[in-house]
C-alpha cells in the first residue's frame, strides 16, 4: 500500500521545522496519554473473563469495543493508503459479530498496534503530504485521517474506562 504522497518532503509553501513539529505532534496524539488513556492502559490488567461481558444498560462489552477499535482504524488506515480502497459494510463491518476468545483478543490487540504504528508512520513520513487530497477519497487528507483515528480512537477508549470501572475492575 503506498501513501498519498507528492514526492515532495515538505509540502509547498510550509517550513521544514513546522512541517516536522506538525507531523511529531499528530504522531504523539495518536499514541494518546496526553489528555487520554492509552489504549494499552485501558486493557491491561484486565481479567480474560470479564471480556465479554456486557452489563445492563451498556450496549457493548469490552471485547466489542476493542474489535470495534480495530476494524475501524484499520479501515481508515487502508482508505488512505490504499487507491483499491472498498468500504466494508455498516455497520457490521465495523462490529464485531462473535464473543472474542483467547485467541480473537490477542490477534485484534496485535493488529490494533500495528496498525497504529503504520499510521504513525505514515505520518511521520517526509515524503507523505498530509494537505494533499487522497485521490480515491472525497476531498479527505492523511492530515484528517490521522486525526479521526486519534478522535476515534480515544473516545472508544474512554469507554473501555468506563466499562471496566462498571465492572469492577478499573485500577483508578
Amino acid at each position: 500500500m503506498a501513501p498519498a504522497t507528492t514526492g515532495k518532503k515538505t509540502p509547498p509553501g510550509r517550513r521544514q521545522d513546522v512541517d516536522a513539529e506538525l507531523r511529531t505532534h499528530l504522531v504523539e496524539q495518536l499514541d494518546g496519554g496526553h489528555a487520554h488513556v492509552t489504549f494499552d492502559a485501558a486493557i491491561e490488567g484486565l481479567p480474560a473473563e470479564l471480556r465479554n461481558c456486557t452489563p445492563e444498560g451498556v450496549p457493548h462489552s469490552v471485547w466489542r469495543l476493542v474489535e470495534h477499535l480495530r476494524l475501524a482504524q484499520a479501515d481508515i488506515l487502508d482508505f488512505s493508503v490504499n487507491p483499491g480502497y472498498v468500504a466494508p459494510p455498516f455497520p457490521e463491518g465495523y462490529w464485531p459479530a462473535e464473543d472474542s476468545t483467547d485467541a480473537s483478543w490477542e490477534e485484534s490487540v496485535r493488529q490494533f498496534r500495528q496498525d497504529l504504528q503504520a499510521m504513525k508512520t505514515l505520518v511521520a513520513n517526509p515524503a507523505t503530504d498530509l494537505f494533499a487530497r487522497i485521490p480515491w477519497g472525497e476531498g479527505q487528507t492523511i492530515l484528517r485521517e490521522a486525526l479521526v483515528v486519534a478522535d476515534h480512537n480515544a473516545y472508544h477508549i474512554g469507554e473501555i474506562v468506563v466499562l471496566r470501572r462498571i465492572l469492577g475492575a478499573w485500577k483508578g
